[in-house]
């Protein structure tokens, strides 16, 4: 500043104002796009996630001056709406200086099951033979298909068994769009008694008694805990409300695909038992999130949904359903809940738990798909739908996904005593020309077991003396043809690009893993103290479990390290 020669006036160095505000400029344009996107929607905090979706799924990515203009429509930092946006796998985020993505994606599968089956060379084939102007190939972890291995997913298309002549076809007769299967309806679902036990519940029912029968019947959380699921409901009512409930649709467990072969074919029974557990518990409003992977089941969903609502069954906006957006760790529960309010899927340190501060702080009840299912045939059927069926010593029964060197992949309903041999027997056999030799028993998070433990039910707590457990009961079956190293190499590559990076631990540790994992000779002592500190000072279950395939590894195929 400096004095002019009129007394009393003061002028700048430049002798000018700004015209604009500092930072990022609004574009007009932008934000009359977003506006009519968003149409009469409220601009609420936790439908930011589902905001971005909108604006990702009409332009093919976002850009910063759409972000600029969604920051603005929701009264929100610019720094709040890109954090979340580039914490999401599916989101492209475009700033002014770069170029935005062709019109068509290709992600390839590349978790093991995929791996097993040729997924690297697929994409390398790919990437050679399609116009990276025109088309973009990315890797992409488990899109919930194992059975039909390699998978990849053209726009929201997928293919199955997938080769290059298949996409080749599907790019030129412009299938990008997913493919609904043919499913049980409302009005069929109703017509073999489908909601009776629903309605007689909420006419005179007592949510104690529903809850000693879900208790007796011996249902635990098939997501992977493991949870008696009837306690829950006690702890939730506990707490004063409003209460919610709220549904893991998050199966990114690789190997995992038991929850979308069930709402592919039965998403009924799934609704009527979410509804059964908000009734008990009193909740206000139930929130599905599912995974983003699976387009047709959230078109289904989306579907029923309405039918629902029509039918008189719920009312408008009881059931709120959320689409994920590319984040394993997302299945957690704590971080789905933080996805849930539209922000990053970071999850919470507890205690609290979430029965007592979850959704928006509020008491919540959440459970898996899969639970959710046998909580309406238990309540529809006795408690000896499950509890009825025993097996090694084990009661009730498990849905296996099983893939890898079998020769029928696929979902499997058995006995919960069942060991590998009667899964593998299930899926009829190894594949030919294929020799047992290991397997996955539950998802990456448990590792590697050797063929010679094959009498071991694969159940709840009968795997913990042996180092693992059986997760969300992910099998895959590996053979003579496949290193058992290079598994646990694929295993920890995923957990390296799906931690969220919050903790040191996990973050960190998964990087050093990958780095040391691919040595032609492992440093076993400097492996063992990495998977201690992972296991024991990591927030949640994701750096926690880690270490499970390099330890299994180190325990059991010591000839291949």
């Amino acid at each position: 500043m400096a004095l002019d020669n009129r007394e009393g006036v003061w002028k700048s160095g430049k002798g000018k104002g700004r015209r604009t505000p500092k930072g990022r400029q609004l574009d007009d344009q932008a934000w009359d796009a977003v506006k009519a996107l968003l149409g009469d929607r409220p601009r609420r905090r936790d439908l930011l996630i589902e905001f971005l979706h909108l604006i990702q799924d009409r332009f093919g990515h976002l850009s910063a001056r759409h972000l600029r203009a969604l920051a603005e429509e929701m009264r929100l930092s610019q720094a709040e709406v890109y954090e979340v946006a580039t914490f999401y796998a599916h989101f492209d985020v475009v700033k002014e200086d770069e170029t935005p993505p062709p019109a068509l994606t290709i992600r390839v599968c590349d978790s093991l099951s995929c791996e097993l089956a040729g997924a690297q060379a697929l994409k390398a084939a790919l990437e050679d033979g399609l116009d990276p102007a025109q088309v973009r190939v990315l890797r992409a972890p488990c899109m919930g298909r194992c059975d039909t291995a390699p998978v990849l997913e053209l726009g929201h298309h997928h293919i199955d068994n997938a080769t290059v002549e298949k996409v080749q076809a599907a790019i030129a007769a412009g299938h990008t769009h997913a493919h609904v299967p043919d499913y049980e309806g409302l009005r069929a679902y109703r017509a073999t008694g489908g909601y009776t036990t629903l309605t007689a519940l909420r006419q005179d029912g007592n949510w104690e008694d529903v809850q000693d029968k879900v208790l007796s019947s011996g249902l635990r959380g098939l997501g992977g805990a493991g949870f008696p699921s009837g306690k829950k409901w006690g702890f939730v009512r506990g707490n004063p409300g409003p209460r919610y409930l709220a549904v893991n649709g998050d199966e990114g467990e690789p190997g995992t695909f038991k929850d979308r072969y069930y709402l592919e074919r039965t998403p009924h029974l799934f609704l009527e038992g979410m509804l059964i557990a908000a009734w008990a518990v009193e909740a206000q409003t139930c929130f599905i999130y599912m995974r983003d992977e699976y387009p047709a089941v959230l078109e289904i969903l989306r579907r029923e949904i309405m039918a629902l609502e029509e039918a008189g069954i719920v009312g408008q906006g009881y059931i709120d359903l959320r689409r994920g957006a590319g984040a394993y760790i997302c299945g957690e529960e704590s971080a789905m809940i933080e996805s849930i309010e539209g922000k990053r899927g970071i999850p919470r340190h507890r205690p609290p738990f979430v029965a007592q501060v979850g959704v928006f702080d509020r008491p919540t009840l959440v459970h898996n798909v899969e639970t959710l299912l046998w909580v309406a045939r238990v309540c529809r059927e006795g408690p000896e739908v499950l509890s009825s069926t025993e097996k090694n010593g084990r009661k009730g029964l498990r849905s296996y996904s099983v893939s890898g060197r079998v020769a029928q992949p696929g979902v499997y309903l058995l006995p919960a005593g069942s060991t590998i041999l009667d899964i593998i027997a299930a899926a009829g056999g190894m594949a030919a020309g294929h020799v047992f030799k290991a397997y996955q028993p539950g998802g990456p998070s448990s590792g590697l077991l050797p063929a010679t433990i094959d009498d071991v039910p694969l159940d709840f707590d009968t795997l913990q003396p042996l180092g693992t457990f059986i997760g969300s009961a992910a099998v895959v079956v590996l053979s003579d043809q496949d290193r058992a190293r290079d598994a646990a190499l694929n295993m920890l590559r995923f957990f390296e690009d799906e931690s969220c990076g919050q903790c040191t631990p996990c973050r960190v540790g998964c990087e050093k893993a990958v780095k040391l994992m691919q040595a032609d000779t492992w440093d076993q002592p400097l492996l063992s103290d990495l998977c201690t500190a992972m296991a024991d000072a990591s927030i949640c279950g994701l750096g926690q479990a880690a270490p499970n395939p390099i330890k299994l590894v180190m325990q059991h195929f010591k000839d291949e390290i």
